[in-house]
């Protein structure tokens, strides 16, 4: 009966999607225009993520500028709190994030799609490992309150992935950071400082 209902249960999930199938059901987001038309946010601060700012050695490269979906992410955190979110969305043909590099021509090119999902609402669904996407687990984040950057990103902990689908990745498809992005031609006030202790809550 257990087993019976198990598959049933499979058989009513929904297949994960493919890198194709996701290119395919985002690349519209090029345009960010549609993106803010779709309900997804830019981050308040603007702020151009790379690896030195974070702490993180430069030669990892950059990750870009974040837009999000707060329905996906079932923001419920208080004003001035860490970000916390109630919702365990994991579908990438619908992310809860968009990954954007701005250009020498003041222009936002889309580089990636990412997931987000609160650790507190993931486990409080059953689960008790990561979740996964084509094999490959996401990345935990937490603070380390032991250390003058915030790994966090003024989020509660949390797990998160990108899929580097717009711009090839000579460190892999998964990777946090891309040595191919950079933050050159973004305006000088929105380059994370994460790294001197004023990270904002967006870099993941």
């Amino acid at each position: 009966m257990l087993f019976a209902a198990a598959l049933a249960i499979a058989a009513a999930a929904p297949p994960e999607p493919s890198l194709d199938e996701v290119r395919a059901a985002t690349e519209r987001y090029k345009d960010v225009k549609i993106a803010l038309a779709e309900g997804y946010m830019a981050d308040p601060t603007n702020s151009c993520h790379v690896a030195a700012h974070m702490g993180r050695p430069s030669e990892l490269g950059g990750m870009g500028i974040h837009y999000f979906r707060p329905d996906r992410l079932g923001i419920d955190s208080a004003p001035g709190a860490r970000i916390s979110g109630r919702t365990v969305h994991t579908d990438f043909s619908q992310p809860s994030v968009l990954v954007y590099e701005p250009n020498a021509k003041g222009e936002l090119e889309l580089i990636a799609v990412e997931n987000v999902v609160f650790e507190k609402a993931w486990k409080a669904a059953g689960n008790s490992l990561a979740p996964t996407f084509q094999g490959v687990s996401w990345d935990h984040m937490a603070d380390d309150p032991g250390t003058p950057t915030d790994e966090a990103h003024g989020f509660e902990p949390h797990y998160d992935l990108h899929v580097w689908l717009f711009r090839d990745n000579p460190a892999g498809m998964f990777k946090p950071f891309n040595p191919a992005v950079t933050c050159e031609h973004a305006r000088p006030t929105t380059t994370s400082h994460a790294a001197s202790g004023q990270g904002t809550h967006s870099g993941h």
